[in-house]
């Protein structure tokens, strides 16, 4: 019997290289919000930008970003959907507005997401050089493999390790471009160009997640090994209590 701790190229070859690239986009697509999530995440921002740049009223454009993010929080559990993407917008703004009210200056409503970035961009270099890539304690469970890619699937191991990497400078590029922008610029130019950098490193970022995945070897599937297991101790059980009731006969 082949062994379960290495994909066989059997494995490899029952879903052939399309398969693989459409379960790997369709798991980029559930773990990071599609084009919904990307909407979720602009929209509190660019309305706070717009507004700020019609009337330069700090509080009203704040207000604004907020209650859009509570509605689409509301859209989501009203439909039964995923909420945590809505959430995490709510979060980010509600700091941000935060912020900008103690300050009283509207720039700073896009700071805590600004850290944010920095600090993710962070992990994921820190957590590759630790040997476990952020990006796989993210996906893991997505592809039901959890942990096994560490010491299971050195292959995959090793597109996880280049696409926390992608991820790191690709962050971290786009707060060498912000921190220093918002220094200098006023806040209108500071927003629009923080939204013209929202989704463009993202989708370069998940491309390039979704290239070194796709020609990974395939996940090891560790909730249907578990389920194969105990198919395997109850027929042992059966197989062994059917012989003590033979013995008995």
């Amino acid at each position: 019997m082949a062994s379960l701790d290495k994909p066989t190229a059997q494995d490899q070859e029952d879903g052939g290289p399309e398969h693989s690239k459409a379960v790997t986009e369709a798991a980029l697509f559930e773990a990071f919000g599609g084009l919904r999530g990307m909407v979720e995440t602009v929209l509190p921002g660019l309305l706070f930008v717009t507004i700020f740049t019609i009337n330069k009223d700090l509080h009203i454009s704040a207000i604004a970003a907020l209650a859009v993010s509570l509605l689409l929080v509301a859209v989501r559990l009203i439909r039964r959907d995923t909420v945590k993407h809505a959430f995490s917008g709510v979060f980010g703004v509600a700091f941000g507005v935060i912020f900008a009210m103690m300050t009283g200056n509207a720039k700073d409503f896009y700071l805590p997401g600004m850290l944010y970035t920095l600090g993710l961009g962070l992990a994921y270099i820190i957590t590759t050089l630790a040997g476990v890539p952020l990006i796989g304690l993210i996906l893991g469970p997505v592809f039901k493999e959890n942990l096994s890619w560490r010491t299971r699937n050195p292959g995959r191991k090793k597109a996880y390790a280049k696409a926390s990497w992608a991820w790191g400078l690709i962050l971290l590029a786009k707060c060498a471009i912000l921190f220093p922008l918002y220094w200098w610029a006023d806040t209108t130019q500071f927003g629009w160009v923080l939204i013209a950098l929202k989704i463009p490193p993202f989708l370069l970022a998940v491309y390039l997640t979704w290239v070194f995945l796709a020609k990974a070897p395939p996940p090891i599937d560790v909730f249907a090994e578990m389920e194969e297991q105990e198919r395997a101790e109850r027929a042992e059980e059966e197989r062994q209590a059917a012989a003590r009731g033979d013995r008995q006969m």
